[in-house]
């Protein structure tokens, strides 16, 4: 609890007992103990609207004045763009409502895809570009580079990095804004990482059938679990561990590979984990680079019976990235020979028996005419994801956002139509090589290669 003076002074009671009169700074303000008690039974201001008498607090009034304003409206006033945030912020730590002012500067439902542009860089230490990069549903960050990660709050206005065990990061997910998963692909184990004491929690391994180590070939979590897909060091088995994610215990083991001749299918481990909380499902996505070209396979897994429900194999244009959108009940790919953006509708896919003779092929361009594919791998290192209602495809250094448009009747679950929308201030035109994408709160991040920072994307916000 921070350290405040409060001065109690006599004076005549109140009229109306439920108005509270607080001096800050030398101003009078007066507001309600309902709209003091919004700030949470932690905060200084409950325990002032629990004072039985009139409150000095010495600090700064205009600050106050716009904390005041968000308890009351749930907003900050227009005047807030005055101010400099990080004294705002300290501000709310004071008086403990820092969560109120998060909520209201980065909530993730204020994301105006429309209007995104580039509002900054992020600088990182070193000489190590980005690897992999993970945020918060509020916009806390922590970014990968070489050896290090560095994580950055969700004011983005404080910095820190720690040294971990890892040469090179290849997979990273943000369990908290102080805790995070990381993995590589050249390194045994899933390590838990306590970022503020910058130390190793627990390290959590597969023990596969050779009894040889374990690398880290994708990570997910949903609110309850936390996933991980695993390759043996010898590469000859692979699995996908659940783990509860308060106790960290293993829950159930899924898609478990033991490699025997030339099976190919059991040969590819999940490189992408996506929780879908519409269905309670997992989707675990994986390709292979062989002499016949790129094939792959898209699995939905119910974690509860560790059975498949449904799955696409890919061999005509396989995935160079795959995205799921519970909002609009669609699974999205791009093509790595096409460079095409395709859509399949999770609605029929347990309807849908995609086996290389059969021609219910699920998935459906969302371009108005399909490329031809020339041998070309157009889609190479494409990154696709999506975020509400949008989907955003990353193509070299480009960024397109598609949406969906209202067509035909309602329920109508094939020939979904779907508009890109390449507004100047969304199109990165000219810039490197997308490399990552992610989303918290009311910003989107984006890495590119040999570029040794974060680029923050953001659209027109409430209050600063």
């Amino acid at each position: 609890m921070p350290s405040f003076d409060i001065c109690c002074l006599e004076t005549e009671p109140e009229l109306n007992s439920n108005v509270v009169s607080i001096n800050v700074g030398g101003r009078i303000f007066q507001t309600t103990k309902q709209t003091l008690t919004q700030a949470g039974p932690k905060s200084l201001l409950y325990r002032l609207a629990e004072t039985g008498s009139d409150r000095f607090v010495d600090r700064d009034p205009d600050q106050f004045s716009l904390l005041l304003s968000l308890l009351r409206s749930g907003t900050l006033p227009s005047k807030v763009k005055d101010f400099d945030l990080r004294d705002l912020i300290e501000e709310s730590r004071f008086y403990g409502v820092e969560s109120l002012l998060t909520s209201s500067l980065s909530d993730p439902s204020h994301l105006d895809a429309f209007s995104l542009r580039k509002s900054s860089e992020l600088p990182l230490n070193g000489r190590d570009i980005p690897s992999a990069i993970a945020s918060t549903p509020f916009g806390s960050l922590h970014v990968s580079h070489g050896s290090k990660i560095t994580s950055f709050d969700w004011s983005l206005t404080r910095k820190s990095t720690i040294l971990t065990q890892f040469t090179a990061i290849d997979s990273l997910l943000a369990i908290s804004p102080d805790i995070a998963a990381a993995g590589a692909t050249d390194f045994s184990g899933l390590q838990i990482l306590d970022l503020q004491k910058g130390r190793v929690k627990q390290v959590l391994n597969w023990e596969n059938a050779t009894r040889s180590g374990s690398t880290v070939q994708a990570i997910g979590s949903s609110g309850k679990f936390l996933f991980t897909s695993f390759e043996s060091c010898r590469r000859n088995s692979n699995s996908i561990l659940v783990y509860d994610m308060n106790t960290l215990n293993p829950v159930i083991e899924i898609a478990r590979n033991e490699i025997f001749g030339a099976d190919l299918d059991s040969a590819i481990p999940a490189t992408k984990l996506r929780w879908v909380s519409g269905y309670g499902l997992l989707m675990a996505s994986g390709s292979h680079s062989g002499l016949s070209g790129v094939s792959g396979n898209i699995k939905f897994w119910d974690i509860r019976s560790g059975n498949v429900a449904f799955e696409l194999k890919e061999k005509v244009d396989c995935f160079a990235d795959v995205c799921v959108s519970d909002n609009m009940n669609v699974l999205f790919k791009v093509g790595v020979s096409s460079g095409e953006v395709f859509n399949a509708d999770l609605r029929c896919l347990g309807t849908v028996n995609n086996d290389a003779n059969d021609n219910s092929n699920p998935w459906m361009c969302v371009e108005n005419r399909r490329k031809v594919v020339n041998g070309k791998k157009e889609g190479l290192g494409c990154k696709i994801e999506s975020h509400g209602n949008q989907v955003f495809c990353s193509k070299g250094g480009d960024i397109e956002l598609w949406s969906e448009v209202a067509a035909g009747s309602e329920g109508r679950l094939k020939g979904r139509v779907f508009r890109k929308n390449v507004m100047g201030r969304v199109k990165a035109m000219g810039g490197l090589k997308v490399t990552n994408l992610a989303f918290g709160g009311n910003k989107m991040f984006v890495t590119r290669k040999d570029q040794q920072a974060v680029e923050v994307w953001q659209g027109s916000t409430r209050g600063l």
